[in-house]
């Protein structure tokens, strides 16, 4: 079943250029997707376009409701969550309250977050050792988990990260992907933009190609690996 439906998605920035045309992109319930391109061919805008951070035309669909055109807190509050380029850790915050301030789309309804900080906590034990560490005191890879535990606060189906492993040390990077996985195993949907080409297409079940701004191809992730043409423009091959 799909959770998620992009269909004819176009999309521009204030200064009128259109970045997007007619987007159709799907992940189903318990997936990772992943979208691949060059710099500038429109992923990032992709994904700021389902998260209501770009506007555009065309239709969003998050489990059922169309969510093209609401607010970003709205599209929160129904289950998605994104870890943004740059990871946009709050520098000033500890790492509790980088965590915490990412329940605001359920905090008000009575429930406890302990669960969910054991949960952050279980998969990144840093964190919980730096729990009341600035957030610009952290390393790179650090920050990058912290990103990424304050996303599973907000308690999404659906998670949107940009560029999870930018910046990162090699050796943390396959740390931080099967991290995702576990991510995923416990029931979270992914949709993954990522210059490692190679390792989030071993990750993923679905890909697509994402060329100026439109999808120029979309295969699974096995078949992507094995196609010549991608092995020569995003795979180094």
């Amino acid at each position: 079943m799909s959770l998620l439906e992009v269909r004819d998605v176009s999309a521009a920035y204030p200064d009128g250029v259109e970045v997007l045309h007619k987007v159709n992109i799907s992940v189903r319930e318990g997936e990772i997707v992943t979208l691949i391109g060059a710099n500038g061919a429109g992923k990032t805008t992709t994904l700021r376009a389902i998260m209501g951070l770009v506007r555009g035309s065309g239709s969003v669909k998050f489990a059922g409701q169309d969510i093209l055109g609401r607010e970003t807190p709205d599209i929160a509050r129904l289950g998605i969550s994104m870890v943004p380029e740059g990871r946009g850790v709050f520098p000033g915050l500890s790492v509790y309250d980088n965590l915490r301030v990412a329940t605001t789309p359920w905090f008000g309804r009575g429930k406890s977050m302990a669960e969910d900080l054991d949960r952050v906590f279980g998969l990144f034990p840093i964190l919980a050792e730096r729990r009341k560490q600035l957030g610009w005191s952290l390393s790179g890879g650090q920050q990058q988990m912290l990103a990424i535990g304050r996303a599973i606060m907000a308690r999404p189906k659906l998670m949107l990260l940009d560029e999870p492993s930018l910046g990162l040390a090699p050796n943390l990077v396959e740390e931080v992907f099967d991290k995702l996985k576990n991510i995923n195993e416990q029931g979270v949907s992914i949709l993954l933009v990522e210059q490692n080409a190679f390792m989030a297409l071993e990750y993923s079940s679905l890909a697509y190609v994402i060329e100026r701004g439109t999808v120029s191809q979309q295969m699974t992730s096995a078949a992507l690996l094995q196609d010549e043409s991608i092995k020569a423009a995003y795979l180094g091959g």
